[in-house]
């Protein structure tokens, strides 16, 4: 199976678990790897066959911009369930981190794969 990924896509949210947190915006960074089958684009080099991932990405910033989870595993449940419900795609990797979340790391975060046969 083909993969097409999106990497550190940054978003301004509100999350996290302490009251600060739930009053000021944040950067969550994500990044995305979608299985699919691209030989038809290929062989006919149009969009109208290819997985729009510039159409992905607007509504993954839309919908990360308007939430307020508390935990990056949250969002990363959603995240992986838009792409899968509304896009048909038969597997997804999601990654999201919180750059500076922890004193002395860049980041931290979670990873979690999920298929179809997860939202049924």
């Amino acid at each position: 199976m083909d993969r097409i990924f999106l990497r550190d896509l940054k978003v301004e949210t509100v999350i996290g678990i302490f009251e600060w947190e739930r009053r000021v915006r944040q950067i969550v960074s994500l990044d995305v790897e979608l299985a699919t089958d691209v030989r038809g684009a290929a062989r006919a080099d149009s969009i109208d066959n290819a997985l729009n991932y510039k159409q992905i990405a607007k509504r993954l910033t839309a919908f990360i911009g308007e939430t307020k989870f508390q935990l990056v595993e949250s969002l990363a449940e959603a995240v992986a369930r838009i792409i899968v419900t509304e896009f048909s795609v038969a597997w997804v990797r999601v990654s999201v981190a919180k750059p500076g979340a922890i004193e002395g790391s860049r980041e931290v975060g979670v990873t979690i794969e999920r298929t179809t046969a997860d939202y049924r």
